[in-house]
């Protein structure tokens, strides 16, 4: 994948610019990156802390080719290209809370928000944001018990470029991998393997009957396993339900 950064000092959220940019026809590749957001944004709504100069923050436009119901799997190819990216560069253990978090030590690090835009005739294109804490020294009290930062986790400061160079490296080939299958089926046994809900209790927060259950694991198509207590086997579409840990955020 050809990648064209383009970089602005301060922007309302990169996914916002990136949108805009895409509808202007941007080519594939194209990746919008800012040191500071000021109404930067996470799943569902949630506000996601953008401090100027501290983090990594960037939207990737994709146009990829395949159907609709397929792109939400495109988090997880970026959720576990990050986890790859940043555990390689700076030999931690990370680890992916699925379906679009990454943690250390049961600590955030990493929030995946993707936005699709599509019509009569499939995809137009795909945004595909990230957020990473990189040099945060600190949290607000709220957020210190289940976030952390790079610099924190490694002791030293951590060079931007390096991050983004090694995440961006992850992406394209796993994206490729993606591309060929319409799937996760060249990807599932990598996720799996650092997928820190993995045979741990966890609480489906389904709005229709919540449940609980010990999470086995994703299939080829991005959904969380989880067996319930009778044995059943249930696959849980991330588009819909969140999980949490019964007794930690994992």
């Amino acid at each position: 994948m050809n990648i064209e950064i383009c970089f602005r000092k301060e922007v309302s959220s990169t996914n916002d610019w990136a949108r805009q940019m895409a509808e202007e026809g941007a080519l594939e590749g194209t990746l919008a990156l800012a040191d500071a957001q000021t109404a930067g944004r996470g799943r569902r709504g949630r506000q996601w802390s953008s401090p100027d100069g501290e983090n990594v923050y960037m939207s990737l436009i994709l146009r990829p080719r395949i159907h609709p119901e397929n792109a939400a799997q495109l988090t997880l190819v970026m959720g576990l290209s990050a986890a790859q990216g940043i555990g390689e560069a700076l030999k931690l253990p990370v680890q992916i809370k699925w379906p679009n978090d990454l943690v250390i030590e049961g600590k955030k690090i990493c929030g995946i928000l993707t936005e699709m835009s599509a019509g009569q005739d499939g995809i137009r294109f795909v945004i595909i944001g990230v957020g990473i804490n990189v040099n945060n020294a600190s949290f607000p009290e709220e957020l210190r018990e289940r976030a952390t930062s790079l610099k924190l986790e490694k002791g030293e400061d951590i060079e931007k470029n390096q991050i983004l160079d090694a995440v961006i490296t992850a992406f394209s080939k796993n994206y490729d991998k993606f591309i060929k299958t319409e799937d996760l089926s060249g990807l599932v046994e990598e996720y799996n393997q650092i997928l820190a809900n993995k045979d741990r209790q966890v609480k489906v927060l389904d709005p229709k009957v919540p449940f609980e259950g010990v999470a086995r694991g994703i299939n080829t198509s991005g959904e969380l396993l989880v067996e319930r207590d009778d044995g059943k086997v249930t696959a849980v579409y991330a588009g819909e339900v969140s999980i949490r840990g019964i007794h930690s955020y994992i």
